[in-house]
């Protein structure tokens, strides 16, 4: 049941952000509607990119830990729903983490914060993305962490140089 919800929330995820722009388009002023199309495009292509990389980067090296781990001692058994329910919530919870250049470009549109003030924090970022890496796996091993956080560092200082290239 989870699986299907899953694929419906993947696969209905574009009508779903095409309702949700429908009704927040009207109330918005003709400047902010020539600041949504590259939002929403970028958006979805970031999130298209974490499905991507969480499926060929991280889901191989989660299930190879997974089957390797004690290996002779315990024996691995997977139901294909619980294989489905990880691969699904790994790609989810990958594409979301993603979408961190998006909210930092918004951030820095309004105004909160700046470039600057993005990069002088870059070493609480290298925490905080391990910590999100070790939440956002289902899988307990290092490797997997290691994978995320890395793409996750990586996005979140190409936001912050975009919105100091962008500024405002």
């Amino acid at each position: 049941m989870q699986v299907s919800g899953y694929c419906g929330l993947l696969l209905g995820s574009p009508i779903i952000l095409y309702e949700i722009i429908a009704f927040v388009l009207p109330g918005l002023t003709r400047d902010e509607r020539k600041f949504l199309g590259p939002i929403v495009l970028g958006s979805s292509v970031l999130f298209y990119l974490g499905i991507f990389f969480s499926y060929t980067v991280l889901s191989p090296a989660a299930l190879n830990f997974f089957v390797n781990y004690a290996d002779g001692a315990v024996e691995s058994l997977w139901s294909i729903d619980q294989y489905f329910e990880f691969i699904l919530v790994l790609m989810f919870s990958t594409g979301l983490s993603f979408q961190v250049p998006v909210i930092q470009l918004l951030l820095g549109q309004v105004g909160l914060v700046s470039g600057d003030q993005m990069l002088s924090i870059w070493r609480y970022v290298v925490v905080g993305a391990v910590v999100a890496a070790a939440v956002l796996t289902p899988s307990t091993d290092p490797l997997t962490q290691m994978l995320l956080a890395g793409p996750l560092l990586g996005l979140y200082l190409g936001g912050a140089w975009m919105v100091k290239l962008i500024g405002r």
